[in-house]
């Protein structure tokens, strides 16, 4: 991109922090972006560790370990993870780096020679799969979240209801006090009004479903990235709900922040499950709420995956 048409781009820009039990906007504050680096960006259980997954095949080689994915792209606004370490990590990275974030675009430091992915899903999945996460959080795990110094907002708690009454709730007021994200209407609007911009990718969760190999494709058109035929099929099997679910259940460390370990991070990779549990009339409530809070486009985008621009 010249000078000229960087020049001319109105770009996103940082307005606010945002702070809670696990995110910390201010994190961002000492990375140093360089151009080619990649963000994957999520309200949360949309797809995250998916798309990373994708990503880092697609930059590496196709390793054979879900763990050089996920420590080679940090979550950098998560409180608990040592700040310096991390960022004197990336700094040391001689490849071309990618990390992930949960913030909402105001939230978040933006540079035009980074490349940006938005992961979307429908706001009921998300909240089957945000629950599961939730209520199997270690006490350890929240005790971790809730003692790190600088903690700003409500602590972070297990939820006092079942998936239901959370779903309802989470209607009434979906940024509730132990949720351990911001609102998601609000993130997805912002990201979506970004979407026209050069270097932003949205991806939504039910295309991934449909079309994986058509997805990675995409994906690696919008980074660049020349895929190598002999590692194709590697590709796609390791990103496979299958492969990184068996993958994921190898590693330790997650049973510190999981009941379950690895396979509550990666649960079902299901949609529709809230179809069994809730009526008609409060499956509706969600589209109601969202055509209050959304564009009738980004609306229909969040909830489908179809983009009519």
């Amino acid at each position: 991109m010249d000078i000229a048409t960087t020049n001319a781009i109105a770009w996103p820009r940082k307005t606010r922090e945002l702070q809670t039990a696990i995110l910390d906007s201010t994190r961002w504050d000492g990375f140093k972006y360089r151009d080619g680096d990649i963000v994957v960006d999520t309200w949360g259980k949309s797809g995250t560790t998916w798309m990373q997954q994708i990503v880092g095949q697609l930059l590496w080689g196709a390793p054979d370990d879900l763990m050089v994915v996920a420590m080679r792209s940090p979550w950098i606004d998560m409180r608990t993870i040592p700040l310096e370490p991390m960022l004197a990590g990336l700094e040391a990275q001689a490849y071309r780096r990618a990390v992930k974030s949960h913030l909402p675009i105001d939230a978040l430091p933006f540079s035009p020679g980074a490349k940006y992915i938005y992961v979307g899903r429908d706001a009921r999945d998300i909240v089957w799969s945000i629950y599961n996460h939730h209520a199997n959080f270690t006490e350890a795990a929240i005790d971790g979240f809730n003692n790190v110094p600088g903690l700003v907002g409500p602590p972070l708690i297990s939820p006092p209801c079942d998936i239901r009454e959370y779903y309802l709730r989470w209607l009434d007021d979906d940024a509730m006090p132990g949720l351990p994200f911001s609102s998601l209407w609000d993130h997805v609007q912002g990201w979506w009004n970004a979407r026209h911009l050069p270097n932003v990718l949205l991806v939504h969760f039910n295309s991934l479903k449909a079309d994986l190999g058509g997805e990675i494709r995409r994906v690696a058109a919008f980074l660049d990235i020349a895929i190598d035929d002999a590692k194709w099929p590697t590709i796609l099997e390791h990103c496979s709900f299958d492969y990184m679910k068996t993958s994921a259940s190898k590693i330790e460390q997650l049973e510190e922040t999981f009941k379950g370990g690895g396979n509550t991070l990666i649960h079902k990779g299901t949609n529709g499950r809230w179809k069994e549990v809730l009526t008609p009339e409060e499956i509706a409530r969600c589209d109601e709420v969202a055509a209050r809070r959304l564009t009738p486009d980004c609306a229909h985008w969040l909830k489908t995956g179809e983009n009519t621009d």
